[in-house]
């Protein structure tokens, strides 16, 4: 079974590829704590210019408080909404940064989202801190580099920690009626295992359906929101699993308005943080007539959504 996540949502730079900005570079050399020290714009919220790292770079990973919040700490499991700037160590110019975008970057920390420098560095750091991480390739795209980032090089990232929330293992609410004999049946438990499906040997329907399952009292989620969840996508055809968070114990980060499958993004606009949802895709709101890894072409999708919390 391979995760899907890739096809589902539009790749950013900390997922898979390297973007290249305008961004002005700083002609400045200097370090200060044994990092690139930071020329303009210094607080929270601001975007930082980096100057280029002077000699050898640091061959563990470097973490630097710029600036210390007084939120909560940071642990594995965590959302998390940041704004950052990236430069490779040699370099006077940024590869890329969320601050031009005026949209922070969601994930789930600990959870493979990003480089590893990210997950190990960002643990334990509070809720509005400013901190710089020095990246050994290791920790970061290795040897292999990544769009514009060369093979074997040092990363630095200025890292503003906007938000945390706590994600809870499993969704919850009151339970409503299944009685649509021809519709998957979910399971309710709540234990944060993956619930039962079970797809009929009916002919699938060919509109999309998006039914809670339990229905919590939680806020209503918007297009712009970033949602993270737990689910289990199966093909109607066989009921046989594709994808499944609750394989890899690692929950899904989905900033919506980047959600690229039509069925999913409309299934989960409107239903409310913390409930499960059945959502059934018919093929012209899916993968349509093309095949993706184990999905054959015009696929009907089901999947069990629980909707843990919202960005």
């Amino acid at each position: 079974m391979r995760r899907l996540a890739g096809l589902l949502v539009v790749p950013l730079l900390l997922l898979s590829t390297a973007a290249c900005g305008d961004d002005k570079a700083s002609d400045s050399a200097s370090t200060e704590k044994g990092v690139p020290a930071i020329t303009a714009g210094a607080k929270f919220g601001e975007k930082p210019t980096l100057a280029k790292g002077e000699g050898d770079p640091p061959k563990e990973l470097k973490t630097n408080v710029i600036s210390e919040g007084d939120g909560a700490k940071l642990k594995n499991g965590d959302a998390i909404q940041v704004n950052y700037l990236g430069q490779a160590w040699d370099s006077t110019k940024p590869f890329d940064n969320s601050f031009d975008r005026k949209q922070p970057f969601d994930l789930t920390l600990g959870a493979g989202m990003v480089i590893q420098g990210w997950d190990k560095g960002l643990v334990g750091q509070k809720v509005g801190s400013r901190v710089q991480l020095v990246i050994p390739p290791s920790l970061g795209y290795g040897e292999q580099g990544q769009g514009d980032i060369k093979p074997n090089a040092t990363l630095v990232f200025v890292v503003d920690i906007v938000k945390a929330t706590q994600i809870p293992a499993s969704a919850k609410g009151t339970a409503v009626a299944q009685d649509n004999i021809d519709l998957p049946k979910v399971g309710t438990e709540t234990d944060g295992k993956a619930p039962s499906v079970t797809i009929p040997k009916s002919d699938p329907p060919t509109k999309l359906v998006s039914n809670y399952i339990l229905e919590s009292k939680g806020e209503v989620i918007k297009e712009n929101d970033s949602v993270v969840v737990n689910y289990v996508g199966l093909l109607w055809k066989g009921s046989k699993a594709f994808d499944s968070t609750y394989q890899t114990g690692k929950t899904q980060t989905f900033p919506l308005a980047q959600v690229t499958l039509k069925g999913l993004k409309s299934g989960l606009v409107g239903k409310k943080v913390g409930s499960r949802v059945l959502l059934v895709i018919p093929p012209d709101q899916g993968f349509g007539n093309e095949a993706q890894q184990s999905i054959p072409a015009k696929s009907t999708l089901v999947f069990a959504v629980d909707l843990l919390a919202k960005m």
